[in-house]
């Protein structure tokens, strides 16, 4: 009974159909007793009387009371069920798919290795991952974005970009990278932090959305236009994508078919160098800029980038001498931000203390730290403690702590946005005596 009165979502409703259906039993039970007991005496009648009444006033406290705390258990499953699948530290997924998107991304599919349930993330948000590479002294930590999303999340899918070494330095490829694509395959385990990541895309609003991008950071674009197709269809959404040409264009069945299920996805693909038979696979010649944005006459839109730096820089100043504002504009970038020459330089970052004694929290260590140790990332991966990173420049907020006594001291202006009480280790020294860090 008490399921089905469950199940009832109005209180009032609910409580009245508790009424009555203790006073039923009440009643029902008051008139056997009377019928074997004395039924000439008055007063068992009133008894009866009285019992029903109290019965049904009864019933209808516990009806409410009841309510209340069915409606509190079934107003936050969701909010219960993600705080117990939320994983705090590491956990093991293992390569159940490595896939070829292009000439320079492959995309790995992870599902845990435990085969529990893994949470669902805000599109835009990136995973943590860390790499035991031979000849490397420590594990290597590395953040990529997620590219993909459904309702039901069933596994997380990393699509990265092979890095070259860079032209003219003498300088190694990209360490991660490269071992993920020669090494890591199917059945290969790597652990994995919890989604993460302040560059995520609000799908229930209704200002239309434009996702800009080039090369791999098409990565968390993809993301964003599938969650906004299945779960907010009606929004108006423009993808903008530039590539070299259709060898390095990943994800174009993908990117069709979204636009074949949404009516409201718009796409634009914009070559720079194409070949005689990209011919239908691309819409114009050039990079992705403003003035492609002008021209395609999108009005009062939300803006969200990602690609390289120079990349980013060019239309986020466009998009200012356009008179965007600044708070309608988005943007993740794969390295630390270009500064035009009208730029004012960076204020001096606040002096730091010449010893200070620091406590890792979490980690269960206080040390003293000097000038010489540098930034808190580095001397806390000195002391064998590995906290995530990424940029190492205060771009992608990756390393972003809590901090939960004392101050610290900017070596130089952050530019990932950070809540107050948190604070990017990778650019930061202490900034006084003591500092106690939730890491």
């Amino acid at each position: 009974m008490l399921e089905s009165l469950g199940r009832i979502n109005n209180p009032l409703v609910r409580s009245l159909a508790t009424a009555a259906t203790v006073c039923s039993v009440v009643t029902l039970s008051t008139a056997i007793f009377i019928g074997v007991s004395n039924p000439k005496d008055k007063s068992t009648y009133q008894l009866g009387v009285y019992s029903s009444i109290f019965g049904a006033v009864a019933g209808a406290v516990f009806g409410l009371v009841y309510t209340s705390k069915v409606s509190e258990n079934e107003s936050t499953p969701d909010i219960k069920t993600l705080d117990s699948d939320v994983w705090q530290d590491w956990r093991n997924f293992v390569v159940v798919r490595k896939v070829k998107e292009s000439e320079e991304i492959t995309s790995f599919y992870l599902q845990p290795e435990d085969k529990g349930e893994i949470p669902n993330f805000q599109p835009g948000q990136f995973l943590t991952i860390k790499l035991d590479i031979p000849g490397q002294n420590k594990p290597v930590i590395r953040t990529y974005s997620l590219s993909d999303y459904s309702k039901t999340c069933e596994y997380y899918r990393l699509s990265i970009k092979r890095e070259p070494a860079p032209n003219g330095l003498d300088v190694m490829p990209g360490i991660a990278s490269n071992f993920m694509h020669d090494r890591i395959h199917e059945g290969s385990v790597i652990p994995a932090k919890p989604p993460n990541g302040k560059f995520a895309l609000d799908v229930h609003k209704s200002t239309p959305a434009v996702l800009i991008s080039n090369g791999v950071g098409i990565t968390p674009m993809i993301s964003m236009a599938k969650a906004c197709t299945r779960l907010n269809p009606q929004r108006s959404i423009w993808f903008l994508h530039g590539a070299r040409d259709s060898d390095f264009h990943a994800f174009q069945d993908e990117i069709m078919e979204i636009a074949q299920q949404n009516p409201n996805f718009n796409v634009h693909i914009r070559y720079s160098r194409p070949k005689l038979e990209d011919t239908g696979k691309y819409h114009s010649v050039g990079y992705v800029d403003a003035v492609l944005i002008q021209e395609l006459n999108i009005q009062d839109a939300e803006y969200f980038l990602c690609g390289s730096t120079p990349f980013i820089q060019s239309v986020t100043e466009g998009l200012k001498a356009a008179r965007v504002p600044n708070n309608q504009v988005f943007f993740e970038s794969f390295g630390k931000p270009m500064k035009s020459e009208s730029e004012k330089p960076t204020q001096t970052a606040t002096q730091g203390e010449e010893f200070a004694e620091i406590v890792f929290a979490k980690s269960g260590k206080t040390l003293t730290w000097q000038p010489s140790d540098g930034t808190i990332l580095e001397f806390a991966e000195a002391n064998d403690i590995n906290p995530p990173f990424s940029c190492r420049v205060g771009v992608c907020g990756t390393c972003i702590c809590k901090i939960r006594a004392g101050e610290v001291a900017y070596q130089e202006e952050p530019s990932a946005a950070t809540d107050e009480g948190e604070v990017l280790i990778c650019i930061s020294q202490p900034g006084s005596s003591r500092l106690v860090l939730d890491i």
